[in-house]
């Protein structure tokens, strides 16, 4: 089973518009409420693809009422930690003409006390039991760095692996957790290591505890980072750039990540040709899984075409992974068969 963990919940709307005119009054069709926030977008992609998940997270107020509403109807096992605060909104205004999506991000309340300690002994009971566990997203107030950093730390002592996808302080104190994985983009990397270069900030996240990086490049691909790889890692790209809405596109990667990690949690650290072949391949997924988010309406969803996207990634980095097999992409993820919203 994979938990995600989802500290800062939000009520997804999302309207899709012929073309956004800024300062215009314009009529839409009606627009769509969901469950939202990274790691239940995670959830539901992991979900669809047959995996076992259970998505942890908190609701409060009419907004949480929704999501929670939203929750029950599609089915996904999910626990609910009860808030007082309101649940945030997020709203997703995608201009069909030039498929760029732009996105309102309120803050979210902050958790008592006693709400962020039931989140967080709900998070480790569950995560100790869980084949890998996804914390994503941003950190309300009352949840901050340092109980992200515990957390991690506990379940990393406990054996479970831990994929964090977060942004500022909480990233960098994810890595000296000993988080298992990272997936920053290419903008929140450079915040907390101060370097542009993608392969540099990686490394910085490796050498301060992380284990294995994963980084969102946007058009450019993804670049996969380890400990047992050259000093420039593993790349991954399609030939060719995919445009629509692309507020699910990193949450797609994480979704790749966990259900490779669950299946074979050696893969960030076997320097073998295995691990090697493993690395390739969960590149090859991830670049896949959140290309085909993009082309969906709303977050959370792939489209039928991501074993076709598979097929096309362009991997490179090691002689292994350059002429790996997309069918052989199952020693990543035994399925049965940069987003804009960076911190939702």
């Amino acid at each position: 089973m994979i938990v995600t963990v989802t500290p800062n919940p939000a009520e997804d709307l999302t309207w899709h518009l012929a073309e956004l005119r800024p300062g215009e009054t314009l009529r839409v069709p009606a627009g769509v409420s969901r469950a939202g926030g990274k790691g239940l977008n995670v959830a539901r992609v992991l979900a669809s693809e047959g995996h076992e998940v259970l998505a942890l997270t908190t609701a409060g107020g009419a907004a949480g009422a929704r999501l929670a509403e939203d929750l029950e109807r599609s089915g996904i096992p999910h626990r609910l930690v009860p808030v007082h605060g309101e649940t945030r909104r997020s709203l997703a205004l995608v201009d069909e003409t030039s498929g760029e999506t732009t996105i309102l991000n309120e803050h979210g309340a902050a958790l008592a006390d006693a709400e962020a300690r039931t989140l967080l002994a709900e998070a480790a009971r569950l995560g100790r039991r869980a084949d890998a566990v996804v914390i994503s997203g941003s950190l309300p107030p009352g949840f901050g760095p340092d109980e992200l950093a515990g957390l991690v730390a506990e379940l990393v002592a406990a054996g479970a692996p831990v994929i964090v996808d977060t942004s500022g302080p909480g990233l960098l104190a994810s890595a000296r957790a000993g988080a298992t994985v990272l997936k920053p983009n290419r903008d929140e990397l450079a915040e907390v290591t101060g370097h542009d270069d993608p392969v540099a900030g990686g490394r910085a996240l490796l050498e301060a505890g992380a284990r294995l990086v994963l980084v969102s490049l946007g058009a450019e691909g993804l670049l996969v980072l380890s400990h047992a790889d050259a000093s420039d890692g593993v790349r991954a790209r399609l030939p060719k750039p995919l445009h629509g809405n692309a507020t699910g596109a990193g949450d797609a990667a994480v979704a790749a990540i966990a259900a490779a990690v669950a299946a074979n949690p050696s893969l960030v650290s076997d320097a073998g040709p295995e691990g090697v072949a493993a690395r390739a391949a969960l590149a090859r997924r991830a670049t896949a899984w959140s290309a085909s988010a993009v082309l969906m309406p709303l977050a959370g969803a792939l489209s039928p075409d991501h074993a076709r996207l598979e097929a096309e990634v362009v991997v490179t980095g090691h002689h292994e992974a350059s002429t790996a097999d997309p069918a052989n992409t199952a020693q990543a993820h035994p399925a049965p068969d940069t987003d804009p919203r960076t911190t939702a």
